[in-house]
């Protein structure tokens, strides 16, 4: 067994290396490996989605599941020295004025901490937080459902009856593919072009390379919801629940937490969203997700139900 250590990362992103913890792959990626491991933990906010834009998701190849097979890990012990010591400390010092110069701006600025640690965000995060377009160009799985239930990715829940409407596939998810489920009116036209819905839906996770945990997807989600779906509003948000669990003996991550928002020519002023990433095989997540407006309590009560009855498919 090869010990802890970087290496060239098996997902095959170039120049890219991930950290072997001695027993199994782990999350983190790097392009500087002679440093240590940063503690576990969830993605950076601003780019969780960075290792994916030069191409489509890597895969690890039939030898990646394993141990690695490479002669030499890249470990914490740093290059050797040389006589550009001077050099390397001037620099360092300037690395550092640069960094503090940002983070003077981004208090001026009034930054936030994202909405999986400390303080809960203000307003909709901006940024890319979401995968690209180009990768959910993917056509849908070729499969039949099974008998009275709607499945996206490999999650099926059973199809419901009216108010709900027909199943559809649905292809404004930016965090999903192979994404189906049913919705409910609730405020139609209510800017002369856009309708606001109760929606349930579920689809095979798009994010990150595999590497990820349900935990760490959630967030993902999360911060994808916020970024894109209220537009330039403020949102508040309360979380009810954000805990571990599991969906047909799998691994799981559940958030509920409650959206607060002010949008002009809206009625509605919050929803509560529904999140649930299962962990379906090594390198891929299905997701669950629910936004049901406030002024429809009876829809909540459908879509926590739902939840209990979510099914791992073949």
């Amino acid at each position: 067994m090869s010990k802890a250590g970087w290496y060239p990362d098996p997902g095959g992103q170039p120049g890219m290396f991930r950290w072997w913890d001695g027993s199994q792959w782990t999350p983190q990626l790097t392009a500087h490996p002679y440093a240590p491991p940063q503690p576990p933990g969830p993605p950076d906010p601003t780019q969780p989605f960075a290792a994916m834009s030069g191409g489509p998701l890597p895969r690890r190849d039939a030898g990646a599941t394993g141990s690695p097979s490479w002669q030499v890990a890249y470990d914490d012990a740093g290059p050797q020295r040389s006589g550009r010591g001077p050099l390397i400390v001037l620099g360092l010092v300037g690395v550092l004025l640069v960094a503090l110069v940002v983070a003077s701006l981004q208090l001026l600025g009034g930054g936030r901490l994202g909405p999986f640690g400390g303080e809960q965000p203000a307003s909709n995060p901006t940024g890319n937080v979401c995968p690209p377009k180009r990768i959910l160009q993917d056509e849908p799985a070729n499969r039949t459902a099974p008998v009275g239930r709607v499945q996206g990715g490999k999650l099926s829940y059973p199809q419901l009856g009216a108010p709900w409407g027909s199943v559809m596939l649905e292809d404004r998810v930016p965090f999903g593919r192979d994404v189906y489920g049913q919705s409910v009116m609730v405020e139609p036209n209510y800017d002369g072009d856009a309708s606001w819905v109760a929606s349930i839906v579920v689809g095979e996770l798009v994010a990150g390379d595999g590497f990820f945990s349900p935990e760490q997807g959630a967030e993902i989600v999360t911060r994808c919801v916020l970024g894109v779906f209220y537009a330039d509003a403020e949102v508040g948000r309360t979380d009810r629940v954000n805990q571990a669990t599991t969906v047909d003996g799998r691994e799981a991550w559940l958030v509920e937490m409650h959206l607060s928002f002010d949008i002009p020519n809206l009625q509605e002023k919050g929803e509560t969203a529904i999140i649930m990433i299962v962990k379906t095989g090594e390198e891929s997540s299905s997701l669950y997700y629910a936004s049901i407006p406030d002024s429809r309590p009876e829809l909540l009560a459908t879509a926590r139900e739902v939840q209990g009855q979510l099914r791992v498919e073949p």
